[in-house]
């Protein structure tokens, strides 16, 4: 079931969003070469609770870490562990607070140190997919509109859509209907309400969409180990437009 938001909930998660935002600034500063993602793991869980908040997904499901820490083919998902970042790395930033009772999710990529053409050609074109997905986001559309525009974005680029795992409804619940895939037919799926809150993450990939089980048994990896990106916002839908939280 879908929950509508009032304006004072939309208002709170909007505050715990910016909290959310300086979490990862903070963060996207710390990923260079040298540094581990269990380092980023750590500092990901104190920066949340200097906030006075929560980690939304530490012990969430099982997974034991604050921070989504995936890295290169890793899509989403992955365990922070020893492993020492390198030049030419790229590193997915996946993370959530509970700021008053309500979660809020973002995610973001970032290069480590000097990265390839490829590699920065693939963060801009997820970036710009989430923005497209982001301005369908309106009231009168429908979740299939969302999907459709990422998409054919996308593809356009010759990139890959990842089809198994898509955005979601986000509130009182890290995870809550409606489901928001990265795919879909214009004017599909569930219309788009004033009061929705829900999280785009397009996850792009440079070669083939189909995904595995990562060697850590919980995240995502490309199948063919191509390179990988994910972006997300948590976004309110108002009867001005969408507007970002995150």
């Amino acid at each position: 079931m879908i929950t509508i938001k009032t304006v004072e909930e939309i208002r709170i998660m909007g505050e715990g969003g910016k909290l959310l935002a300086k979490v990862v600034e903070e963060l996207e500063k710390m990923v260079k070469p040298g540094i581990t993602t269990l380092d980023l793991d750590r500092a990901a869980e104190a920066l949340i609770l200097s906030f006075g908040c929560k980690p939304a997904f530490k012990n969430y499901q099982g997974f034991p870490y604050t921070l989504c820490a995936s890295v290169n083919e890793i899509i989403v998902h992955g365990y922070p562990t020893n492993y020492v970042l390198k030049e030419g790395d790229i590193m997915g930033l996946d993370l959530g607070l509970i700021y008053k009772g309500y979660y809020l999710d973002t995610a973001v990529t970032v290069g480590v140190g000097k990265i390839s053409f490829e590699a920065k050609r693939l963060l801009m074109v997820t970036r710009k997919a989430l923005k497209r997905g982001i301005k369908k986001a309106k009231v009168g559309n429908t979740i299939g509109d969302i999907g459709n525009t990422v998409q054919r974005y996308v593809e356009g680029q010759n990139y890959g859509i990842v089809r198994d795992l898509c955005g979601h409804g986000i509130g009182k619940e890290l995870h809550e209907d409606p489901r928001i895939p990265n795919f879909g037919k214009r004017g599909g799926g569930e219309k788009i309400q004033e009061g929705m809150v829900i999280c785009i993450e397009p996850m792009v990939t440079m070669g083939d969409y189909n995904l595995k089980k990562a060697s850590d048994g919980y995240g995502f990896a490309t199948k063919d180990n191509s390179l990988s990106a994910h972006f997300e916002h948590t976004i309110a839908i108002t009867r001005k437009g969408p507007k970002v939280l995150t």
